[in-house]
C-alpha cells in the first residue's frame, strides 16, 4: 500500500482554482447528487424553507444570511467553485446551501458560476475553515462533502465538526478518494479519468490520489465517532463514500 503524501490544505492559486473548475466533474457530480437524495430523500420535496435571495459581500467573510444558519437546508463543506451545490438546486425545488470554503480563490469563481447557472436565490458562500465551523450546533438537517477529507492532514476533527453543525436525526453525506495500493494503480486511474486534462490537472489528480485515506483508514476514523464502519462504502474504484444519520438525543 502507498503511504499517505499530504497535499497543501488549500488549493488557492488562480491556475490551482481555474484548472479545478475547468476540469470534468460532471457524471461524478450527478453520482454524488443521485446517491445524496437517496440518503436524503426529503431534499426532494418541496422547498423546506422560505424564498430568501442570498447575500454576501466581496469576500464572503460576512452575511446576514449566512450567519443564520436556520435560512439554509444543506451546508456543502469544501464547495469549491460551487458546483455540487449547483447541481444539486437543478434536481430540486427551493432547496437552499450554503457553501463553505477555505480558499479565497475558489470562492471567487463560485461567486460567478452561481448566478450563471440562475441559483444566486438558493446558494449562498461562507469563507471559513470546516475544522472550525462557525455555526451553532445543530444547524443544518443535511451536511454533505465531497472530496474535502483528502485535503486534511487530521481529518478526524473536520468530520467531528460536521457532526457537531448537524441536527439530530439529520444526514451526513460524505464522499472522498480512495488512496490506490501502488503507483501503477495511480497512474492507471490518471489517465482513465483525467487522460484528456492538461498537465497540471492530471498532476493534480495525482497528488490527490496520494494524499487519500484508504477504506480501512476511514472505517476506522469513523468507528473513533461512534458510528459503523459499515457506514462506509466504497462507491467506485475510486471513491469512499460515509452515509449516517446522527442519533437522535436518547437513542
Amino acid at each position: 500500500m502507498l503511504p499517505r503524501v499530504l497535499e497543501p490544505e488549500v488549493m488557492d492559486t488562480a491556475a490551482e482554482a481555474r484548472d479545478y473548475d475547468a476540469m470534468d466533474h460532471a457524471a461524478v457530480n450527478r453520482v454524488f447528487v443521485a446517491d445524496l437524495l437517496k440518503a436524503a430523500p426529503a431534499l426532494s420535496a418541496a422547498s423546506v424553507v422560505g424564498d430568501r435571495s442570498a447575500r454576501f459581500d466581496a469576500n464572503h467573510e460576512r452575511s446576514d444570511a449566512a450567519d443564520a444558519a436556520d435560512h439554509w437546508d444543506v451546508l456543502d463543506l469544501g464547495t469549491g467553485t460551487a458546483q455540487i451545490p449547483i447541481e444539486l438546486c437543478r434536481h430540486t425545488r427551493g432547496v437552499r446551501v450554503l457553501g463553505v470554503e477555505l480558499a479565497s480563490q475558489m470562492l471567487q469563481l463560485a461567486a460567478e458560476n452561481i448566478p450563471r447557472a440562475g441559483f444566486a436565490d438558493r446558494i449562498g458562500l461562507r469563507r471559513a475553515d470546516a475544522k472550525a465551523l462557525p455555526f451553532p450546533d445543530g444547524s443544518f438537517a443535511v451536511v454533505m462533502s465531497n472530496s474535502i477529507v483528502h485535503h486534511i492532514p487530521e481529518p478526524r476533527q473536520m468530520l467531528g465538526e460536521t457532526l457537531r453543525v448537524l441536527k439530530m436525526g439529520g444526514t451526513l453525506f460524505v464522499c472522498d478518494l480512495l488512496r490506490p495500493g501502488d503507483d501503477a494503480a495511480v497512474h492507471r486511474l490518471v489517465q482513465t479519468y483525467a487522460g484528456d486534462a492538461n498537465p497540471h490537472q492530471q498532476a493534480m489528480f495525482g497528488a490527490s490520489l496520494r494524499a487519500a485515506l484508504t477504506l480501512e483508514e476511514t472505517r476506522e476514523m469513523v468507528q473513533e465517532l461512534g458510528f459503523l464502519a459499515q457506514t462506509v462504502q466504497q462507491t467506485s474504484d475510486r471513491h469512499w463514500t460515509w452515509t449516517c444519520r446522527k442519533p437522535s438525543s436518547g437513542t
